[in-house]
């Protein structure tokens, strides 16, 4: 098998660590150890998992085995899928909870047919852009804090909408399992350890300008956050739950909790009102494919999702034989590279709520990818790709994960407060905390992604599927904001090109480049900084940083694995139903079956 990029397990490069204190803890290159041997497969990963009746990945252990143990009962996917996603907004406070919002892609045997769900929320109703602005004061963009950012949390909507279609358990049953939890307390993974660290440190830099009181007692109430293997309770989340599962989705968006979160929310200054909630529902999608080489096609959610970025770049990318060099070398990745800064490109100018702003759907077909694809100089960084590329959200904070059961019915979901925990505000009693998604709005009139009352924001968060030969094969997720379409496409072309298995696809070094103007700025500019930074992982090879440098791009090397998301995937053989499931070291997860 062809050179192939190193993971953590291998010899690291020099990098840049994120913190002093990340610094102090980490060995020196010198005293890093390599990867011991291993029979089969690369020494710097392990192996897939492989299983024959159903299967589960997420990003923490007690949520894959609570998924397991539902499919076991006779649950569908979609059950286990929300029960993991349930424990997750739990287990995972800094990376989803029922406070933000859910798209997913499922697929489902008896109609063999894919259907997208967009769980995302809208902005109040009875607010203009000009009333927004005065609240600003000045800013020319949304905060992170606060009630300003936050858009109606679609989680709970979107487990309902998919429980009437494809779910077989009763949804309090669904949710007994985190209750348990949330009442009985389970131990502090590492990573989620790490970042609620992070998170307590970032928002209590921020407290003055936000209701932080209720957020500190929930996760922080001894003055820092829980740390790992200590045993965190959330008996205000159980109740929360509790009552969902007993009175439905209607207990959310139009009960008494309902008059809780507004009226807290009109408090910190938000204009939502209870109509705003009632009104809220989910929307089913047609997902759309690209094909990529050898049978494989990637498939993606609409927009307000920024998932037709990961389908641009496969239509780029399928003007090129990257097999032809080996992974890791400065010729592939210069090539993927500028194809994301490319396809980046109309992710500013055009991705927004559909509803508001028309997707041109000729920037999906074959022809504009090969004229794309011309505009990609094979020696050397093209200074500025027009109309200008997006800068996402770099360490986005979302957790993913998937579900297949023994029927063949696949889950692929996605789920996210978006940056950091969210906006810091929890309701009273409810112990959850609110998304920070609106921050993405633009606040230029003439943007398609410009705020407007009762309008979805440009989404970050995206679920995967791979179809091979037509048919259904694999679920696909790879967490962390504007690194998902790259990362999607990076692990596509793993498989493909590279031969490598799930693990292996996921566990490889990754690149994330980021970088020119945001989303939510004006159309006209100025736009500062126009060919970003190639962040890359230690692994990759210095003669291949080296070159890229020489080739005009801006490299630094990340060794602290953050901003490289976090991956899951489970494939099925469409012959005999085996199942291959993966995740990665990366995020503290894991795929199990049976």
């Amino acid at each position: 098998m062809r050179a192939i990029l190193a993971g953590a397990a291998a010899l690291a490069l020099t990098a840049s660590p994120a913190t002093a204190q990340d610094a102090a803890a980490r060995p020196t290159v010198e005293e890093q150890i390599g990867a011991g041997g291993r029979p089969v497969g690369a020494n710097w990963s392990r192996s897939p998992v492989i299983a024959q009746h159903g299967m589960a990945a997420t990003a923490h252990p007690l949520a894959t085995q609570i998924a397991l143990d539902i499919l076991k009962d006779g649950g569908s996917a979609v059950d286990a899928a929300i029960a993991a996603n349930a424990a997750l907004g739990l287990m995972e406070p800094t990376g989803n909870g029922i406070g933000g919002d859910l798209f997913a892609i499922i697929y489902d045997p008896k109609t063999q047919q894919l259907h997208g769900i967009n769980g995302s929320g809208r902005s109040p109703k009875g607010q203009t852009l000009d009333q927004l602005k005065e609240k600003l004061k000045g800013a020319d963009a949304l905060p992170p804090y606060g009630a300003l950012p936050i858009t109606i949390p679609g989680t709970v909507d979107a487990w309902f909408a998919m429980h009437e279609r494809f779910g077989k358990r009763n949804m309090a049953d669904n949710l007994a399992p985190t209750v348990r939890y949330a009442r009985e307390g389970h131990p502090i993974a590492p990573v989620i350890g790490m970042y609620l660290a992070r998170a307590f440190k970032a928002y209590s830099a921020k407290e003055s300008e936000f209701d932080f009181a209720n957020a500190r007692k929930v996760w922080f109430a001894d003055g820092a956050a829980p740390e790992a293997g200590e045993i965190f309770r959330n008996p205000d989340l159980a109740d929360t739950l509790e009552t969902i599962g007993r009175e439905g989705r209607d207990a959310y968006y139009d009960g008494a909790l309902t008059d809780v979160m507004v009226g807290y929310l009109r408090e910190q200054g938000s204009a939502f009102t209870r109509e705003d909630f009632a009104l809220h529902r989910s929307e089913w999608v047609e997902p759309a494919c690209a094909a990529y080489k050898d049978g494989f096609e990637l498939c993606e959610l609409p927009p307000n999702s920024q998932g037709f970025a990961a389908l641009q770049m496969v239509n780029i990318l399928k003007n090129v034989d990257l097999s032809q060099w080996e992974r890791g070398s400065p010729e592939a990745l210069h090539y993927m590279v500028e194809a994301k800064r490319i396809a980046y490109a109309d992710v500013a100018r055009f991705y927004a709520d559909p509803a508001f702003a028309e997707f041109p759907q000729e920037l999906l077909s074959d022809q504009y990818g090969a004229e794309r694809f011309k505009l990609i100089d094979p020696a050397k960084a093209t200074p500025e790709f027009g109309p200008g590329e997006a800068k996402l959200e770099g360490e986005g904070d979302t957790t993913y994960l998937t579900v297949v059961d023994g029927d063949g019915m696949m889950v692929s979901l996605i789920q996210s407060n978006y940056r950091g925990m969210g906006g810091g505000l929890v309701a009273p009693g409810t112990g959850f905390m609110f998304q920070d998604r609106g921050e993405l709005f633009s606040l230029d009139p003439e943007h398609p992604n410009a705020y407007e009352p009762g309008k979805r924001p440009f989404h970050t968060i995206i679920p995967a599927f791979v179809k091979k030969d037509g048919k259904p094969y694999m679920t696909l997720g790879l967490m962390g904001g504007g690194m998902q379409p790259q990362g999607h496409v990076q692990v596509l072309v793993n498989i493909v090109d590279y031969g490598m298995n799930l693990q292996e696809a996921g566990d490889a070094a990754r690149f994330n480049h980021d970088g020119g103007p945001q989303s939510t700025e004006a159309l006209d500019g100025p736009f500062a900084d126009p060919l970003g930074t190639l962040f890359v992982e230690p692994g990759i090879p210095t003669a291949t940083i080296e070159r890229l440098r020489a080739m005009g791009h801006k490299v630094e090397v990340i060794d602290n694995g953050i901003m490289f998301g976090g991956y899951q995937a489970i494939a099925r053989d469409p012959e005999t139903g085996v199942l291959t499931g993966a995740t990665e070291m990366r995020k503290d997860g894991q795929a199990a079956g049976y």
